[in-house]
């Protein structure tokens, strides 16, 4: 798994898994999700995300 935030287009990008995107649905407004060719999620887009994460610069990966 990858995050990316990007300052300039204020974007973070959750990449789950690298795999060729086949299409893309908005699920929510501003979160947009990829699909691979396999039909399952291959990452997730947050757009204006420093309005929705709290700090897009730090991230925490936390395990249960």
């Amino acid at each position: 798994m990858l995050i990316r935030y990007d300052t300039e287009t204020d974007t973070m990008v959750i990449t789950l898994r690298e795999e060729r995107i086949k299409e893309s649905d908005e699920v929510r407004p501003g979160v947009i999700a990829d699909f691979g060719y396999d039909g399952g999620i291959v990452r997730f887009e947050i757009l204006d995300a420093s309005k929705h994460v709290q700090n897009p610069l730090s991230v925490t990966l936390a395990t249960a």
